[in-house]
């Protein structure tokens, strides 16, 4: 990147502002509601529903890493922790010895079963319900163009 880069006009800066805003205060917002309702945070509970939809309900901690965002070492910490609660299995790869793999256990398909429907109604409060059915499409438009830019990076 050039060190003179151009200067947000106004016009990006009044969407930028408001954007930013939404990156850092949504995930508090979706923690407090998870927390309240199962005792779990957002990225917890991603970490659960990412295996839900997983072959085998199992998964590389690599993979589910980088699928939740998150560093191997966070994982490994909440992975700990999910494991002590009986919401997810760890164990060795039978193919490759390096790899650990976690599995989703019946108690985390109860929690996340307990955990949908108010984690649906938290996002349908927060985001949709504001929004029209061609803002919906947009938003999704936006979200994947802005996601493959930062992964291209």
């Amino acid at each position: 990147m050039s060190d003179a880069a151009p200067w947000l006009d106004d016009e990006e800066m009044s969407a930028w502002l408001p954007l930013i805003g939404l990156v850092m205060r949504l995930p508090g917002a979706l923690d407090q509601s998870l927390r309240r309702d199962v005792g779990l945070s957002h990225f917890e509970y991603g970490v659960l529903a990412v295996l839900e939809h997983a072959e085998d309900q199992t998964m590389r901690m690599s993979d589910l890493a980088y699928l939740c965002n998150g560093s191997l070492s966070r994982l490994s910490h909440v992975a700990r922790r999910l494991e002590g609660d009986g919401l997810l299995r760890r164990h060795a790869c039978p193919t490759d010895g390096r790899s650990t793999l976690a599995t989703l256990t019946d108690g985390g398909r109860e929690v996340l079963k307990k955990a949908a429907p108010g984690h649906v109604q938290t996002v349908r409060d927060l985001i949709f319900d504001e929004l029209t059915r061609d803002e919906v499409r947009a938003l999704g438009d936006m979200s994947r163009r802005i996601i493959a830019r930062i992964q291209a990076a």
